[in-house]
């Protein structure tokens, strides 16, 4: 026999879907409050790693200018070095010229004709014209050898320079470490419990708008009609619709995840 429906179970069975509406517009509130302030710890996390960002940059390129800095000092030590070999090589030929010019000088001596002295004067000749050559040589080396010294002492100077300023930024590194390392422990482990509260798939469209937006907000408030992270108006309509809470609204117009006052004072609260 069918049961007679009375005033008294309809009545019930509207509590029981304003109940049902009830928690699901609970839901949706505690996601968005969930996710603002995932949010919010996020963004401290990425100030931290910004500051903290610039300064190992710094450091690095510090760091790869002193390489280059040695490494040029270094190649004006091997090429003084084969300079100065050559210098060597010039003045064991310069002996060698004299002791040539000597026998002939000394084979001049004895020549039994004309042709034959002028054979020997023109070898002297030659073995002078060789000696002149080596010492424009060693001259034009030992230019250069001065001139690489002094281009030497002047990046040694500026060498010196950069290792204190390197010094000097790898203590503010460690500094800033020791001052944001504790607190950013702290953070990610306030972010990893936040997570848990949110479904799989809104936090994967969380973090894929994150991971898309230059400032790394994926969730941000109506801030004067329009949206906190394009600032491009939004409609009333839609404006009424984010503050219902009854379901995740993103911008028409970025993507980003919208919150309204009301969350946000929610979340500074906590």
């Amino acid at each position: 026999m069918a049961k007679k429906v009375t005033a008294k179970t309809k009545e019930e069975a509207k509590v029981t879907q304003f109940i049902k509406s009830d928690e699901a517009d609970i839901t949706v509130e505690k996601r968005l409050v969930a996710m603002y302030k995932l949010q919010q710890i996020d963004s401290q996390i990425d100030r931290i790693r910004i500051i903290r960002g610039e300064l190992p940059l710094e450091v690095q390129d510090l760091e790869d200018e002193i390489a280059g800095l040695e490494t040029r000092i270094e190649k004006f030590k091997a090429e003084e070095v084969a300079l100065n070999q050559k210098n060597l090589e010039k003045k064991t030929m310069i002996a060698d010229c004299n002791a040539l010019i000597k026998k002939y000088s000394t084979q001049q001596n004895n020549v039994r004709n004309n042709r034959e002295y002028e054979s020997l004067t023109k070898e002297i000749e030659f073995q002078n014209l060789e000696i002149q050559l080596c010492e424009k040589r060693i001259k034009e080396a030992n230019a250069e050898i001065e001139r690489q010294k002094q281009e030497m002492e002047r990046i040694k100077t500026i060498l010196e320079d950069k290792k204190k300023d390197l010094e000097i930024k790898k203590s503010e590194l460690d500094e800033i470490i020791a001052e944001t390392q504790e607190k950013e422990r702290v953070l990610l482990e306030e972010s990893k419990e936040n997570e848990k509260l949110i479904e799989d798939r809104y936090l994967t469209a969380y973090q894929k708008i994150r991971a898309n937006s230059r400032n790394g907000l994926a969730v941000v408030e109506v801030d004067r009609d329009a949206c906190g992270g394009c600032f491009n108006k939004i409609p009333h309509q839609r404006q009424m619709d984010i503050r219902m809470h009854k379901k995740v609204i993103v911008c028409e117009y970025c993507g980003r995840i919208l919150v309204d006052q009301a969350i946000v004072a929610e979340v500074e609260q906590a």
